[in-house]
C-alpha cells in the first residue's frame, strides 16, 4: 500500500468523526433536558403618564426690589403647569412693564396682580407689608411685651417663636363664682322669739370635741393662688417687632429720591445737603405674630385675662420642625421632677424673715418693714 492510499483513508476518518461529533452536539441542543425548566421573559408593563398641561405666564427674569419701576427687560413669558399656576397670575408683559413693584419680586417667581401698582402712591392702598409678607392661612395678632417676656428684644421680623402662657388657679363657688370661702351668717334664736343674724368674716364649720357646739374654722389669708405654666402656640412667626409706621412700610424698602442739588454762586459750587436727622425708635412693648386663626382667639383670650405671656426663641434651623408635646409645670412637677425636698422645720430662723424670692419694689419693703415693727 502506497502513501497516496494512506493519506486518503486518514482523511477519511477525521472527516466522519468529525461528523459523528457534530450530529451529536445537534441532538444535545435540540432536546433539552426534562429537569430544565425553560426560562420565561416577561415584557415590562409601563404605565402611560398623562400629559402635562402648561400655560404661559409672566415670570420675573430678575430680581425687582420694592418700588422698582418694572423694566421691559426684567419679566418674561415662562411655561408653567397649569396645576399650579397662581390664582393671580398675569398672562400678558404689557400689563406688567412699566408699573410698580409693591413688593419684592424673587426671581423666576410668578408676578401676581397683587404685586404691582400704577405709581407709588398707590403702595400704602394697594395693602400694607403686613399683609403682603403674612403666610396664607395664617392671621396677625398683636401681643404686648417687654424685656423679660420678649427674650430681652432679641427676636426679629422673620424669626419664629413659642408662647408660654402661666395660669392661676383658685377655689371658687360654683354658683357665686367667687373665691373660696364664703361669707357664714349665724341665725340665732331668741328668748322672745326673734331671730338674731351673726355674720362670720368666712370660714367653714367644724364639730368641736371640747365644747358641745360646732365651731368655725377661718382662714389667717387670703386663698393662696396655684400656678400652672405651659407652652401652648408654637413656631409662631414674628411679623415685626414694634408699632407699625403710618404707611404701612416697615420693611424699610420705599425708594426716597434725593433733592438734586443747587449751584451756589457764592460758595462757586453745589449747596451741601443737609444734614440728616435721626428720629429715635419706638419703645418696644408690642409684637405681631402670625398664627393660625384658632391659636390668635386663643391668645386673645389670655391678653384679655391678663394671663402672664412669654416668648421662647425659635432657633433658625428649626422653623419646619413637627410640633412637639411639654408638660405642664406645677408646684407639683417641680417637686417630683427635679427631687427638690421640703424643708424641716428647725428651732431656730433667719432674721430678717424670709417672705419673698425676690423684692423687687423698694415701697414693698418698707411697707413690709413698717407692718413688721
Amino acid at each position: 500500500m502506497n502513501s497516496r492510499v494512506l493519506i486518503l483513508l486518514l482523511l477519511v476518518i477525521v472527516l466522519g468523526g468529525g461528523a459523528a461529533v457534530l450530529l451529536l452536539l445537534q441532538d444535545q441542543g435540540a432536546t433539552p433536558s426534562p429537569s430544565e425548566n425553560p426560562i420565561v421573559i416577561q415584557e415590562p408593563q409601563f404605565t402611560p403618564i398623562p400629559p402635562v398641561e402648561f400655560a404661559e405666564i409672566v415670570i420675573a427674569l430678575q430680581e425687582l426690589p420694592r418700588g422698582i419701576v418694572i423694566p421691559e427687560d426684567g419679566v418674561g413669558l415662562r411655561p408653567w403647569p397649569k396645576e399650579f399656576v397662581p390664582a393671580n397670575s398675569i398672562t400678558d408683559t404689557r400689563d406688567v412693564i412699566g408699573r410698580i413693584a409693591r413688593t419684592d419680586i424673587a426671581r423666576e417667581a410668578p408676578v401676581l396682580s397683587t404685586q404691582i401698582v400704577d405709581n407709588i402712591s398707590q403702595i400704602a392702598s394697594a395693602g400694607s407689608d403686613a399683609a403682603a409678607v403674612l403666610p396664607n392661612g395664617l392671621v396677625a395678632i398683636a401681643m404686648p411685651i417687654d424685656r423679660l417676656t420678649n427674650v430681652a428684644h432679641a427676636p426679629m421680623s422673620g424669626d419664629t417663636v413659642d408662647v408660654i402662657i402661666s395660669f392661676l388657679f383658685v377655689d371658687v363657688d360654683d354658683e357665686f363664682q367667687t373665691r373660696l370661702p364664703n361669707r357664714i351668717t349665724l341665725t340665732v334664736l331668741r328668748q322672745d322669739g326673734s331671730l338674731e343674724f351673726q355674720r362670720v368674716e368666712g370660714g367653714r364649720i367644724e364639730p368641736s370635741g371640747d365644747f358641745p357646739f360646732p365651731i368655725i374654722v377661718s382662714p389667717d389669708e387670703v386663698q393662696r393662688p396655684r400656678l400652672v405654666t405651659q407652652r401652648t402656640v408654637q413656631n409662631a412667626l414674628v411679623i415685626h417687632v414694634g408699632t407699625f409706621p403710618p404707611d404701612g412700610d416697615f420693611l424699610n424698602r420705599r425708594p426716597t429720591p434725593l433733592p438734586p442739588p443747587t449751584y451756589d454762586p457764592a460758595r462757586g459750587g453745589p449747596t451741601p445737603l443737609p444734614t440728616p436727622t435721626f428720629t429715635p425708635l419706638p419703645p418696644k412693648d408690642i409684637i405681631t405674630l402670625a398664627v393660625e386663626p384658632q391659636e390668635a382667639v386663643a391668645l386673645v383670650w389670655a391678653i384679655e385675662s391678663r394671663l402672664p405671656i412669654t416668648l421662647a426663641l425659635r432657633s433658625a434651623r428649626d422653623r419646619n420642625a413637627p410640633p412637639t408635646s411639654t408638660n405642664a409645670v406645677s408646684l407639683e412637677y417641680m417637686i417630683s421632677e427635679y427631687r427638690v425636698p421640703q424643708p424641716a422645720s428647725l428651732p431656730y430662723a433667719l432674721e430678717p424673715a424670709i417672705r419673698s424670692i425676690r423684692r423687687l419694689i423698694l415701697a414693698d419693703e418698707l411697707a413690709l418693714g413698717t407692718l413688721e415693727r
